[in-house]
């Protein structure tokens, strides 16, 4: 494990993470010390209990051993360090040595030199899954922060079609880290401020960037790094205080999140109609009740107005504006119009969800 320099090292350069594919390399040399161990441990029992028939050239008066001297007979064994004034005397002490003592021996020697041929390997093999990862990693999706709302939005990337691969997390270490990298998300430690912590994630590759740490300077300096690596990415940014919001926005970023606002309305809802409350959070939960969704428009609702489909258009989408559904502008849909509309979270035989059912979507 790294200690505290490596740490603070790590922290400011930026230091890769990919999610495990299979256990650790530290519980697989936790599980083979305890083998090693265990080999240990049987071979005293074995010379200890067959003490009699060894002898010390150190008192040769006396014949047979002690549990020290077994422990160190044993130790000098299995290491091929054979110093030679502890040997086995008797036949049958020299054959359990020949028919058992050596099998031991051999296994320790593989354990040992198995262990850390694997654990060369295993880091050849991360530097290698990370040099393939940055060759691919394209088009993705930077999440920066990994707090709560980091994490709501990471899952809500997933739960919409987003591959874990193609979701980096950037931060600056800690608990958040080790979270991430649990849930199956590449990580980048560092300071998302700095321009070489976010190059290691691909930012200037990356279609979109969510910035959600928990201070809003942070967030502004990180959206300004963001903007000057790629220009053309969609940066999604989260403020604490609405007052920020115009210097987000004038930092790069194309949507800005106000959290203490939105948990306030939330909040104000929910005292002045509990039944309104109800249903907001209903639609901000995944997977339950409502949800809000953008959609392709199918053919055969080209010419119609938003308000006789089957969903329930809140609003149009046309020439990257954003139109309500009751404003005349759209009174009638047309080609290349994205839909944004609430419906059942779960496909129900009374709603079914458009474009599910081999019907044609405007864009194909």
């Amino acid at each position: 494990m790294p200690d505290d320099q490596e740490r603070h090292e790590q922290s400011r350069h930026g230091f890769v993470v990919l999610p495990d594919r299979g256990s650790s390399i530290w519980r697989s040399v936790a599980y083979r010390l305890l083998l090693g161990v265990g080999i240990i441990v049987v071979t005293v029992l074995i010379v200890y209990l067959d003490r009699g028939g060894y002898r010390d050239s150190n008192d040769p008066p006396r014949f047979g051993i002690n549990l020290v001297d077994s422990i160190y007979y044993t130790t000098v064994t299995l290491s091929t360090t054979g110093y030679g004034d502890i040997a086995p005397f008797t036949e049958r002490a020299r054959l359990i040595n020949a028919f058992v003592i050596t099998p031991l021996r051999i296994a320790f020697l593989v354990l040992l030199i198995g262990t850390t041929l694997e654990v060369a390997a295993t880091q050849g093999r991360r530097l290698l899954r990370i040099a393939r990862w940055r060759r691919h990693m394209s088009g993705h999706v930077v999440i920066v922060g990994y707090g709560t709302k980091g994490r709501s939005a990471a899952d809500t990337l997933v739960n919409n079609g987003v591959s874990r691969e193609d979701i980096v997390v950037v931060d600056k270490g800690g608990a958040a880290v080790s979270d991430a990298h649990a849930d199956g998300l590449a990580v980048v430690t560092g300071d998302a401020t700095r321009s070489g912590v976010l190059q290691r994630a691909g930012v200037e590759r990356a279609t979109q960037v969510i910035i959600t740490t928990d201070r809003d300077d942070s967030n502004v300096l990180s959206a300004l790094t963001v903007r000057q690596l790629n220009a053309n990415a969609y940066i999604v940014a989260a403020v604490r205080e609405h007052e920020n919001a115009p210097l987000m926005k004038q930092s790069g970023a194309n949507s800005v999140i106000t959290s203490s606002d939105a948990v306030g309305r939330l909040l104000g809802l929910s005292s002045l109609s509990p039944t309104l409350g109800t249903v907001m959070e209903d639609l901000l939960t995944y997977g339950e009740g409502l949800e809000v969704a953008e959609r392709d428009l199918l053919v055969s609702e080209v010419g119609q107005p938003p308000q006789s489909l089957p969903d329930q258009v809140i609003a149009v989408v046309r020439d990257e504006q954003v139109y309500r559904y009751f404003d005349p502008t759209v009174t009638q849909l047309s080609r290349g119009d994205r839909l944004i509309v609430v419906r059942p979270a779960k496909e129900l035989p009374w709603a079914p969800r458009p474009g599910t059912h081999g019907e044609d979507t405007e864009e194909a």
